[in-house]
């Protein structure tokens, strides 16, 4: 048994269809030869079991990359030997990687799960994929929901060019949705934890919402909150700043300031309204920063008075004694 081929007799004529993305596509028939239908009568080869397969299931649209577009002519003229049907065909863009190449594990993570596993939302993925390629008629509305893009997606609108795969998209998107997680939302990391305190993780997770970019993070996020933080002395000079007895006079005042507050009035309003004064004269800088540092043990946090008034009067206090205890001998 041999290579079983078609008998192609459409030299000198053009195989021609209608792509509802591309518009007419048309091909000459001479490129195409008396092309293999089948390696054997027991290996039928793809162009020849797609085109019986999809008549057997009454597919009505062929929705595929563009990279299938070399396939279609053959498809056509094997439709036609049968007797069957042309489906409405719309080859869709590739996707790239950044790189400008068809989009593949080398140069990006490919599998939805994996995303889902880093932290970016459902939502998320969905409303970035659906705009690789196209996009609604208003073009400046880019956050839509599921309802929305079936509610508006046409295959007319898809663009022939080729879309890139931008992560910095992707986690913009899954930043506005992450806006948007109800606050009971507990991570695996810190179920016992907020379990023990779930209006403390409630404000934990309002204050750290904003900051996210994936689910994921909030698992470093949320840390200095439940642990002592833990950083080298330097971390609590401002720029410049080299003194630690400058450092060490700032925080003490805050702390004794601070012990006149009831806890009642422990709140991110009142503390501005007792520190800013303060830090205006002194300099926001000096006095801000090493407030921020000890309390979080971070270059990049929240605002301190907001971190304050979740931390709560108690555990403030202790911050700054660490801080203080750190630099006591500088």
């Amino acid at each position: 048994e041999g290579v079983i081929r078609f008998k192609n007799d459409w030299q000198g004529k053009e195989i021609k269809f209608q792509d509802l993305i591309r518009g007419e596509v048309r091909f000459k028939g001479d490129i195409l030869g008396d092309f293999s239908l089948a390696k054997n009568l027991d290996a039928p080869l793809y162009n020849f079991a797609v085109v019986v397969d999809d008549a057997l299931m009454k597919i009505s649209h062929v929705i595929r990359g563009e990279d299938h577009i070399s396939n279609t002519p053959k498809q056509i003229l094997i439709q036609e030997a049968l007797g069957i049907k042309m489906p409405i065909y719309a080859h869709l863009p590739l996707i790239l990687g950044k790189d400008r190449s068809k989009l593949s594990k080398r140069n990006a993570v490919v599998s939805v799960n994996a995303y889902r596993r880093q932290g970016y939302l459902p939502e998320a993925i969905l409303n970035f994929l659906a705009l690789l390629g196209w996009r609604p008629k208003e073009d400046e509305k880019e956050i839509l929901n599921f309802n929305q893009l079936v509610k508006e997606f046409s295959l007319e609108n898809v663009q022939k060019g080729g879309a890139v795969f931008d992560m910095d998209k992707l986690s913009w998107f899954n930043q506005h949705y992450l806006k948007e997680i109800p606050l009971e939302y507990i991570p695996e990391s810190w179920q016992k934890e907020a379990k023990n305190a779930p209006a403390y993780w409630k404000k934990i997770i309002e204050l750290e919402r904003p900051r996210l970019v994936k689910l994921s993070d909030i698992k470093e996020n949320a840390e200095y909150f439940f642990e002592k933080p833990h950083y080298s002395k330097e971390l609590l000079l401002w720029k410049d700043q080299k003194k630690f007895s400058e450092v060490k006079e700032h925080l003490q005042y805050l702390k004794i300031y601070f012990e006149d507050i009831g806890q009642s009035d422990f709140n991110k309003e009142k503390l501005k309204e007792y520190v800013m004064p303060y830090a205006e004269k002194y300099g926001k800088g000096n006095v801000l920063w090493p407030f921020r540092a000890a309390l979080t043990g971070r270059r990049f946090s929240p605002d301190p008075f907001e971190v304050a008034e979740v931390l709560g009067k108690e555990k403030t206090a202790e911050r700054l004694d660490w801080a203080l205890e750190l630099i006591k001998n500088s």
